[in-house]
């Protein structure tokens, strides 16, 4: 069975490359900073092992985390096996949604101010700005 391996960061497939080559495994390489997909069209058939970083915009992949959005939603709804699929994806890219789970789940997380829009940031009362940028 085929192995999709879905990502933006060539430099951290190389290991996981090496490991399937040296088990004989077969896989493909989903570079995701960009493409099409006919979503009316059902996906191939394999294992879809998810690696999207929440950090691919500061490698200039801007839309990557967005559209392995939505290209697990298309293998999710094909019923594809998907590995650290669309819920993963989704705790990886919002820190505040990661807090939720942990909690959720019992783990204590540190006291935490959600702000969005750095003129929004109060120094004195939630810290100085420049530990938010």
């Amino acid at each position: 069975m085929q192995i999709h391996v879905i990502h933006e960061n060539a430099a951290w497939l190389e290991p996981l490359a090496r490991a399937l080559d040296a088990e004989g495994l077969p896989w493909r390489d989903w570079f995701l900073d960009r493409g099409v997909f006919d979503l009316s069209q059902p996906p191939p058939q394999g294992v879809f092992y998810n690696r999207m970083s929440a950090s691919s915009h500061t490698r200039d992949h801007r839309y990557a985390a967005e559209l392995t959005a939505a290209v697990l939603a298309w293998l999710e709804r094909h019923g594809r096996c998907v590995v650290n699929g669309s819920r993963a994806l989704d705790l990886e890219i919002s820190k505040a949604r990661q807090y939720a789970a942990l909690e959720t789940a019992g783990i204590r997380t540190p006291d935490t101010v959600l702000v969005a829009g750095k003129e929004l940031l109060e120094p004195g009362v939630i810290g100085d700005q420049n530990d938010y940028l």
